[in-house]
């Protein structure tokens, strides 16, 4: 019997701490649930205005807003794709708006054959939402400012590229010439919700490290027969 406390000790402590990981993250599962309701649910909301140049911050991400203005100055041109066109490159320009202000504007998605091709500046009347994309990190290539291709959306260093504000309006509806420009609106798609396949796999460990300590438990009994 001596010989078989530790094995079972083990077995149970290890497959409780397993299965209480598991049940963790469920509960981290519910809570992602929610925040990506609320989130769905703010950008749904009926458009504002811009917030007043000061006042917009991190806590304003995703509100919507409806700009009216002008496009100025040239595009950048971020390396992307979509499903069912292909390769090609997320818009972003200066946007002056009828209130003198100059933000950054996402135009959306133009695909590869249209980089070069020359378009006037326009005026635009455009719903979306604010938006701080977390894009950029140590790893992202510094942007080929001689082939104008950019590599992830770093809005500070954008609008000092473009003498812009760094507030970024990602356009979900456009009224004026879109020049084939494609909204690409902001979503809750590129928000990771991992927690059930963690809650899996932390689940499964458990039923894992069981079958282990069931067996080494048996291996044990059948040498003290």
């Amino acid at each position: 019997m001596r010989r078989i406390v530790f094995p079972l000790i083990l077995g149970v402590v290890g497959v409780a701490i397993l299965v209480g990981l598991g049940l963790w993250q469920l509960q981290r599962l519910d809570w992602k649930r929610e925040v990506l309701a609320r989130i769905e649910a703010q950008m749904a909301a009926a458009p504002a205005p811009l917030p007043v140049q000061g006042e917009t911050s991190e806590a304003g991400k995703y509100q919507p807003v409806a700009v009216m203005g002008r496009t100025v100055g040239p595009e950048l041109h971020m390396l992307t794709g979509m499903k069912g066109i292909g390769p090609g490159y997320e818009v972003i320009t200066a946007f002056e708006t009828e209130e003198g202000r100059r933000i950054l504007l996402d135009r959306g998605f133009l695909p590869e054959v249209g980089k070069d091709v020359a378009r006037a500046p326009v005026e635009l009347t455009v719903t979306g939402n604010l938006h701080w994309p977390e894009e950029a990190s140590s790893n992202t290539p510094a942007p080929d400012l001689g082939r104008n291709i950019w590599f992830a959306r770093d809005v500070p260093a954008m609008a000092a590229h473009l003498g812009a504000e760094p507030v970024l309006v990602v356009a979900r509806d456009v009224t004026g010439d879109a020049h084939g420009i494609i909204p690409v609106p902001v979503s809750t798609a590129g928000i990771p919700n991992d927690h059930l396949g963690y809650a899996l796999t932390w689940f499964s460990l458990a039923g894992v490290w069981l079958g282990m300590t069931a067996y080494l438990l048996w291996r044990i009994r059948q040498r003290t027969i």
